[in-house]
C-alpha cells in the first residue's frame, strides 16, 4: 500500500516537472524581423539603396518560406526604397500592402501617397521622381 502511494506521489511530481520545463520554452516571436532593423539603420546612413532593397527582399522572402509575419513598416521601408530609385509603381504596391497588413497605417501611408503623387505628378508613371525627394520629405515646406 505505501508503495503504491509512493509511486503516485512521483508520477505526480514527474508529470508536475515535465509541465514546469514544458513552460520554460520561449514563445514564439510575433514578428520575423530578418535584417529589418539592419536596414533602416543603413537608410538613416545613406548606404546603397539597392542592396537594402535586395536585403529586405530577401527578408521577406524569408518571412514567407516559414509562413512567418512581417513587423509594422517592414513594406512601408521597402515602398520608401523604391520611391528614393524611382520605381514608383512598386513604392505604391508596398504602400498598399503595408495598409492591407497593418490597418492602423492607412492615414500615414495614405499621407505619403497624396505628397508623393502630388510633389512628382507623372514621374511616379515615367519610373522618376521630383528632385530625388523621398516621401519622409516629399511635402513639407523648403
Amino acid at each position: 500500500m505505501m508503495n503504491t502511494v509512493m509511486l503516485r506521489h512521483a508520477a505526480l511530481l514527474s508529470a508536475a516537472g515535465s509541465l514546469l520545463l514544458a513552460g520554460c520554452a520561449a514563445p514564439k516571436p510575433m514578428y520575423q524581423w530578418e535584417g529589418y532593423q539592419t536596414q533602416v539603420y543603413e537608410y538613416f546612413k545613406g548606404e546603397s539603396r539597392e542592396a537594402q532593397i535586395t536585403a529586405l527582399e530577401s527578408g521577406l522572402q524569408k518571412i514567407q518560406a516559414q509562413s512567418g509575419s512581417v513587423p509594422p513598416g517592414y513594406h512601408a521601408q521597402l515602398g520608401m526604397l523604391y520611391l528614393n530609385i524611382g520605381k514608383g509603381e512598386q513604392m505604391i504596391k508596398e504602400f498598399q500592402t503595408e495598409k492591407t497588413l497593418f490597418p492602423e497605417s492607412a492615414p500615414y501611408m495614405d499621407f505619403l501617397l497624396r505628397n508623393v503623387k502630388s510633389d512628382t505628378r507623372t514621374e511616379i508613371k515615367t519610373g522618376g521622381t521630383a528632385a530625388g525627394k523621398d516621401a519622409a520629405t516629399a511635402g513639407s515646406p523648403q
